[in-house]
């Protein structure tokens, strides 16, 4: 039985984002599907940080025993996801990285410290602006995203404006180590859409091949932040991440 830990991004709940892909990752997988701390309680905690998305993830597969596994993180799961490897790499099997919001603070090119420039102006806007705002700097220009679902917001959405300005926080000042990440010697895996604005994920996939030695990425073409192939293309992502879960048989085991 295969082990994997699912963490979302910043805007869907866990069971939203990854109910397609559970379904067709088989029966020989276990996961757990886990929430972001910032969302734990009805405001984020003062001090939140990647190492608090850290505690979470290792509360859960301690919860369960796990002692080993495979961990998937998409946007900010994706930074916590990092972050864990960093933290805790003896304790994974492998890293799929599914655009993550933010990978590091060093090696940064100029597009992507403009991109960041234009994250902090968004702090100023009023909440039913900073989330549409937030959401088109992640895509290409010509990129149309979907209207908002009609009809009053799930009480969940109530928590985001805050939950994402406590993430971009902690991105700023949070020290993801390179060294440690360089010495995390399991697969990892990047989906990247093509799509998606590549001064900011199109930058992380670079500086993350440079980093990581055993280092898979694969381009969704018709895919973007927002319609990620986890949700829209669950069959092949599902079919990608297990071929990495299986490429050898010792990363297959759990314990």
């Amino acid at each position: 039985m295969m082990r994997v830990m699912l963490l979302p991004g910043v805007v869907l709940p866990a069971e939203l984002a990854y109910g397609g892909l559970v379904s067709v990752l088989g029966s020989d997988v276990e996961t757990i599907v886990k929430d972001l701390e910032v969302y734990r309680d009805d405001f984020p905690p003062p001090d939140y940080s990647l190492d608090t998305e850290v505690a979470g993830a290792l509360r859960e597969a301690d919860a369960r025993g796990w002692d080993r596994f495979h961990l998937v993180g998409y946007s900010a799961g994706g930074a916590a996801a990092l972050a864990f490897a960093a933290r805790q790499p003896a304790r994974l099997l492998s890293l799929a990285l599914l655009e993550p919001a933010w990978a590091g603070n060093w090696g940064w090119s100029t597009e992507h410290r403009r991109l960041w420039a234009r994250y902090d102006e968004l702090a100023q806007l009023p909440a039913e602006q900073f989330t549409p705002a937030f959401m088109r700097l992640q895509v290409r220009a010509d990129v149309e995203l979907p209207a908002p679902p009609t009809g009053p917001p799930p009480p969940w959405m109530d928590k985001r404006p805050a939950g994402i300005r406590a993430v971009v926080r902690t991105f700023q000042s949070y020290d993801l180590d390179r060294d440690a990440l360089a010495g995390f010697n399991r697969p990892v895996y990047f989906a990247l859409g093509g799509l998606s604005n590549p001064d900011q994920f199109g930058d992380e996939a670079e500086r993350l091949r440079t980093v990581f030695p055993d280092f898979t990425l694969e381009v969704f073409a018709d895919r973007h932040h927002f319609d990620p192939p986890h949700r829209i293309e669950p069959q092949r992502l599902a079919s990608s991440l297990r071929a990495i879960w299986t490429r050898d048989g010792q990363l297959a085991s759990t314990s």
